[in-house]
């Protein structure tokens, strides 16, 4: 909930937009109905696009820098980086009334990386105060979340590939992390939130122990504990990584005279509710996608396509389905999807969600797969 000195922001210019937190916190945006404008800094740096970027937003989001490189680079960058945005706000005829730098826990430090973003962060706030803006500094623990980039964004990024792909993760340094899923994050940098809703201080260690103990429960199907916001946030980046890899999950038939006999969903902890649709022939049901919520799908009779399209792109899968032979599919969150009935006769299709649909708080997000 907004408290009263925050506003519900429906236009915003994002640095970095093009990053993991930047198409995190567009999807954020997305689903609040808002619109987003994305420039590049760096080396595509043109103020003038730069500048038709940010006229009228309500908002400007800091979130491009450079984190990998040699010493040299990474503080050079990171300056070079906030110098141009800073020259951007000074430049607009009509500058968004807020300014956001999304910097980090280590700033400060004496590392380079540390040293550039107290720097940035002074560059940018000395900028909006030469415009009469509000600025607002942000710093970030350790963002996680789906679609990170093993061996680059974050370990639990690292953690979850190598998992997903059947490897054994090692650890070189086992340390304590603070972390912050990357939709809670883009809330915090949306003004949405005062204070970081859900993190978690953790080693390196147990993460990866409960990363194992979730990727050992899904591999056979089962759906782990998810009863708390950071277990099923965990959960939810590992199931990115694992529907790249295996996005149909098969059912084991038990027959004898009688009939077959399927489980459709085993959870260990939790909320859940089940329910079952019917769908007329060529009717789809869904078009929507979810920040949060976890969703099976199991058609139980009849024939379908269920189709997925990751927001924001144009990345589209699409899995023909069949009551015959009954497999469960895990709607990634953050992707939109539909199911169509593509048979003759009326389609029967079982769903289950981690929670009990909320009509206040629906996570339910209305996106069409085709573009």
């Amino acid at each position: 909930m907004m408290t009263t000195d925050q506003q519900e922001v429906s236009r915003v210019a994002l640095t970095g937009a093009r990053g993991f937190l930047g198409w995190h916190t567009r999807a954020a945006l997305l689903a609040s109905g808002g619109s987003s404008n994305g420039f590049p800094v760096g080396d595509g740096f043109q103020v003038e696009r730069a500048v038709d970027a940010i006229e009228g937003v309500d908002r400007l989001i800091h979130l491009a820098g450079v984190n990998r490189g040699t010493d040299e680079e990474v503080f050079d960058g990171n300056i070079r980086m906030a110098e141009q945005t800073a020259a951007v706000i000074r430049s607009a005829a009509d500058p968004p009334a807020v300014v956001v730098f999304a910097n980090s826990i280590q700033s400060g430090n004496t590392t380079p990386y540390g040293r550039s973003k107290a720097r940035a962060r002074d560059i940018l706030a000395e900028a909006a105060s030469d415009r009469g803006l509000s600025f607002s500094d942000i710093a970030l623990p350790n963002v996680f979340g789906e679609h990170g980039r093993p061996f680059y964004n974050s370990v639990v990024a690292t953690f979850c590939h190598v998992l997903a792909d059947g490897g054994v993760p090692s650890i070189e340094h086992d340390k304590p992390l603070t972390l912050l899923h990357a939709q809670d994050a883009a809330d915090v940098l949306l003004g949405r939130r005062d204070l970081f809703p859900v993190d978690e201080d953790v080693s390196v260690g147990s993460l990866l122990s409960r990363l194992r103990g979730i990727a050992e429960r899904y591999r056979s199907g089962d759906i782990p504990d998810v009863a708390g916001a950071f277990e099923r946030d965990l959960f939810n980046t590992y199931r990115a990584a694992a529907f790249e890899r295996a996005p149909v999950i098969p059912l084991e038939r038990r027959s004898d005279r009688r009939g077959a006999f399927f489980e459709i969903v085993r959870s260990h902890g939790g909320s859940g509710q089940s329910s079952f649709s019917t769908t007329v022939p060529g009717v789809s049901r869904g078009d929507h996608f979810h920040r949060r919520k976890i969703e099976r799908f199991t058609v139980l009779s009849g024939t379908a396509v269920i189709a997925l399209r990751r927001v924001l792109t144009d990345e589209v899968l699409e899995f023909r389905v069949s009551g015959a032979q009954p497999v469960a599919i895990d709607m990634p969150t953050l992707w939109s999807h539909k199911i169509t009935n593509t048979g003759d006769d009326d389609l029967f299709t079982s769903f289950w969600s981690n929670e009990i649909f909320d009509p206040e708080t629906p996570d339910t997000i209305a996106e069409a797969v085709a573009r």
